[in-house]
């Protein structure tokens, strides 16, 4: 288990967990109307524009091959090192300025590549020796390079745009670049379109505006070229259920699209999803999700998230953190097996502001709220998640 900054979520690859604040959805083919109003972001959503997708079929996208992702890759750790590759002449072989281990593709058909970028370290041989160990870390920890997407435990950042001080509606004290730094791998906000732009703003943008969707999406891109070896997700809140379409051109004005994850299939059960040094190999590390209106069909880098996610109590006021499944409605625990999970471990207290209901981090308990063990915890909640689903 991870635990970090005080108002984040945790996504675990199967088990999802939010520190001190909330905010998160899922979809799953037919619209199901949700008995749930909309309250402006915070509260649970509800009303006629809330509804939940069921696939009653799998669609199968055409994988990609890891043709030319040795060499993205090198190019990629070339960028950070601020060098050029260069080819040894008649060799092939490149070198930078630092030594690595090339992560091994592993499974779904990918080749495993082993050796370094450097032209002086680089050997062939045909040998029954012991094959190299990897010692680059991905996402922190060598081991993680093995593991799949859906195994993993991931810190995210609740409404981790939202960084404003003496603003009640502020979730966050440092930006998207500490966080990830601090080690944050999940990256939620609520956007809001406003004066034809989509924006980031909580609840409302009369309230608290972090600025537009494209400029917090560059953020990101920055920090992820500058980290070849990171592997972030971007759950994207759709508080005004605006087409997915609208979030084209703020994607691919940011470059963040260059780096999505396209999944082979729709929906992606807890088995399918690749290893992270897949997924670091082929460059599409960033898998982006969103609540509400999202369409594989017509944006395939933008994932339905409750067809793949499903979560526990939106919102969390009872400090108890009862670890049941929410949404999406009605979801038996045979069919929450076959999904990630999100346990949303956020403590608020609702106030009022411009006339709005809002909530707001519970402060004066965040150190209880973030503890590893202890009434409340987040650790606690993860043991029950953990026993309840494992």
């Amino acid at each position: 288990m991870l635990f970090s900054l005080p108002l984040s979520f945790l996504l675990v690859t199967k088990v999802v967990a939010q520190a001190q604040t909330s905010q998160l959805v899922v979809l799953t083919g037919s619209n199901l109307p949700s008995s749930v109003p909309f309250g402006g972001g915070d509260i649970l959503p509800t009303g006629t524009q809330v509804s939940y997708r069921t696939y009653t079929a799998t669609s199968t996208i055409p994988s990609g091959s890891l043709s030319g992702a040795t060499e993205l890759l090198a190019t990629t750790i070339a960028i950070v090192n601020g060098t050029s590759l260069t080819s040894s002449s008649g060799s092939g072989s490149t070198s930078s300025s630092r030594s690595v281990t090339i992560l091994a593709g592993g499974q779904g058909g990918f080749p495993t590549t082993s050796g370094t970028n450097s032209s002086t370290n680089a050997t062939s041989s045909t040998s029954s020796s012991a094959q190299p160990v990897n010692t680059q870390p991905c996402n922190n920890y060598p081991e993680l390079c093995s593991r799949s997407y859906s195994n993993i435990t991931y810190v995210a950042a609740h409404n981790s745009p939202f960084v404003k001080p003496n603003n009640a509606a502020a979730n966050q004290d440092y930006g998207v670049f500490a966080q990830l730094n601090d080690g944050i791998r999940m990256l939620q906000g609520q956007t809001h379109f406003f004066d034809n732009t989509i924006y980031y703003c909580h609840t409302s943008c009369d309230l608290l505006n972090a600025g537009s969707a494209e400029s917090y999406f560059t953020n990101i891109t920055r920090w992820v070229q500058n980290h070849p070896f990171d592997v972030v997700t971007l759950l994207i809140g759709n508080a005004d259920f605006r087409a997915v379409t609208d979030y084209i051109a703020p994607l691919e004005g940011s470059g963040l699209s260059n780096y999505a994850y396209v999944p082979p299939k729709v929906p992606m059960n807890i088995t399918d999803w690749p290893n992270l040094s897949s997924m670091i190999l082929t460059g599409k590390r960033v898998v982006i999700f969103m609540d509400y209106n999202a369409n594989q069909t017509a944006v395939p880098y933008i994932l339905d998230e409750f067809s793949q996610i499903w979560e526990t109590p939106f919102s969390p006021t009872d400090s108890s953190f009862p670890c049941t499944i929410q949404r999406p409605p009605g979801l038996s625990n045979e069919d929450a097996g076959t999904r990630m999970y999100m346990a949303n471990h956020n403590l608020n207290t609702e106030i009022t502001a411009l006339g709005t209901s809002l909530l707001v981090p519970t402060t004066t308990l965040i150190n209880e709220t973030n503890a590893v063990n202890g009434t409340g915890s987040l650790g606690s909640m993860a043991d029950e998640c953990a026993g309840s689903f494992p």
